[in-house]
């Protein structure tokens, strides 16, 4: 397949990029400085010349793009986000529960979801929480609780939080996976939907396994089962890749 991942600039799509390279697909990015995505006709052009067998939207981007974007390739793909359930009411959120984002970000994502809906007939959303990798700049656990020990001499990590979290590259394989067998539907990626690991011994296990000499302090200050369940799709468990 020929296609076209929007984000490759971000923390996700470059791990995408590399499964589907891998994979034997031909990947095409979508060069913002070059192609103004609000320039419709520009746009248009630009994506009918790329003659793309799928599309994965990662980037940010206004939910009226994501729908455009939608409306133009049959195989499209959305990753949306575990943001889109609040923490009341409290988790485990399966496919079917109604979202209840209150913060910016979430709702951004919920009216993205409904655009792309709205757009295409057959569209993959795929829901993904919190990334790990070892090496990955951008919105990544590791790195994150690297920058808590700097910043504050510690990390604190909420006994009380399960989150919904995956390493990058068995999310990029799930996410190339979907768009192979043109599966569409709402997804949940959540390698910890079963195991259930509390942040703070998540954050204990990273520690150990990536040699990091964090000061892990645990707190209740903030609850949320954040796990993402239902659905036909399965990552592997935490377990795979961390000492518990």
């Amino acid at each position: 397949m020929r296609i076209l991942i929007t984000g490759l600039n971000g923390t996700l799509a470059p791990r995408l990029a590399e499964a589907a390279r891998a994979a034997g697909h031909e990947v095409v990015g979508w060069d913002r400085r070059a192609v103004n995505p609000d320039d419709e006709a520009l746009s248009a052009a630009w994506l009918s010349a790329q003659s793309v067998d799928a599309v994965a939207h990662l980037g940010m981007g206004s939910a009226r793009f994501a729908g455009w974007l939608a409306s133009r390739c049959p195989n499209f793909l959305f990753t949306s986000t575990a943001m889109v359930f609040d923490h009341e009411p409290d988790g485990p959120h399966d496919v079917g529960d109604a979202r209840s984002a209150k913060d910016d970000y979430g709702r951004y994502k919920i009216e993205c979801e409904d655009a792309v809906l709205l757009a295409n007939d057959t569209p993959v959303i795929a829901r993904i929480g919190w990334q790990i990798d070892p090496t990955q700049p951008g919105n990544n656990m590791l790195m994150a609780l690297d920058d808590w020990q700097t910043r504050e001499g510690r990390v604190a990590a909420s006994s009380a939080w399960t989150p919904a979290c995956s390493f990058m590259a068995d999310t990029a394989a799930a996410l190339l996976s979907l768009m192979e067998r043109r599966l569409p539907g709402i997804f949940h990626l959540d390698s910890n939907a079963e195991e259930a690991w509390r942040f703070d011994e998540l954050a204990r296990a990273l520690a150990q396994k990536f040699r990091r000499d964090w000061r892990v302090e645990a707190h209740q200050d903030y609850r949320h089962d954040q796990r993402l369940v239902g659905g036909s799709s399965r990552l592997p468990p935490l377990s795979a890749r961390l000492p518990r």
